[in-house]
């Protein structure tokens, strides 16, 4: 997933998720423990810092919504502008499943250059927000390394721009870890890398000769590849003593590197970005 949308996607879709995922995972007498699909939602609010643009050296503050659940065997998570479903019910609270689900995501990457103070990045010129469809397969197994209760997951991800705005693909492997530490403590761990062609690189990290004259960039033109690698953490605590009911605080950070030609893009002040949040959730 291209890094403006990890943090609301990587890394706090993984934290909204602390206390749904811990619902499955707590050994419980509540209905939740014998039926794996029975319905709850999380709805969670909070803060994050994210750079203001893909490969920006400033970042800026900006409030963060999710939600996550599963109904009628559907397990969904929304963050920020971000779509993620599994349509593929679960047998048993343990062992493992396919997941497979349609996905998507509005990209305002670059969309409002009032974030931008350095001109020459503004002269650039706006980009119209991009929205992303596609779906996700993989397979997750719960109760694998510390206890019956943990999760692994791999997942392959692929959407396409329906905009028309890059008009490529990105694709995106990734392998997650969670394990709830107790019935009121939460951590996880996601590690993606991200693929993307040739419009979305030209998009977001190229420079016309037209965006040349005007910013005085050097005209770069780079091509297909992979974008970058990212490393989330989590961690998430129950106010109420127990994750899989009532009010949770959670915390999220993201480290993603740049990786190759979209390193070296001359509108790229800092190949080093780091995504962090705080928040609030409350599981029904």
């Amino acid at each position: 997933m291209p890094m403006i949308k990890s943090l609301p996607v990587v890394a706090l879709s993984i934290a909204s998720a602390a206390p749904a995922m811990a619902q499955d995972k707590v050994p419980s007498s509540r209905a939740t423990t014998s039926n794996p699909n029975a319905n709850t939602v999380t709805i969670g609010v909070g803060a994050g810092i994210i750079p203001r643009y893909d490969g920006s050296d400033r970042d800026y503050v900006t409030p963060i919504g999710a939600a996550r659940g599963r109904l009628a065997g559907v397990r969904f998570s929304i963050v920020g502008l971000a779509l993620v479903t599994d349509f593929v019910p679960a047998r048993s609270t343990t062992g493992g499943k396919f997941v497979f689900g349609p996905m998507a995501h509005l990209s305002l990457n670059r969309s409002d250059l009032r974030r931008h103070r350095d001109g020459r990045i503004a002269a650039l010129g706006m980009i119209k927000p991009a929205l992303e469809v596609g779906a996700h397969a993989g397979y997750q197994w719960t109760g694998v390394i510390t206890s019956d209760f943990d999760t692994l997951t791999i997942d392959l991800a692929a959407s396409h721009d329906a905009t028309g705005i890059h008009d490529s693909s990105v694709i995106t492997p990734s392998i997650s870890y969670g394990t709830p530490l107790s019935k009121s403590i939460f951590v996880g761990l996601n590690l993606s890398a991200d693929y993307v062609g040739d419009g979305y690189a030209l998009t977001y990290f190229g420079v016309t000769p037209a965006q040349s004259r005007a910013s005085r960039y050097p005209v770069y033109t780079p091509g297909a590849g992979f974008n970058n690698v990212s490393a989330g953490l989590l961690a998430g605590y129950s106010l109420d003593g127990d994750l899989r009911h009532g009010f949770a605080l959670f915390a999220a950070a993201n480290y993603t590197r740049l990786l190759g030609a979209f390193a070296r893009s001359p509108i790229v002040r800092d190949k080093n970005q780091l995504i962090g949040a705080v928040g609030i959730a409350y599981t029904f």
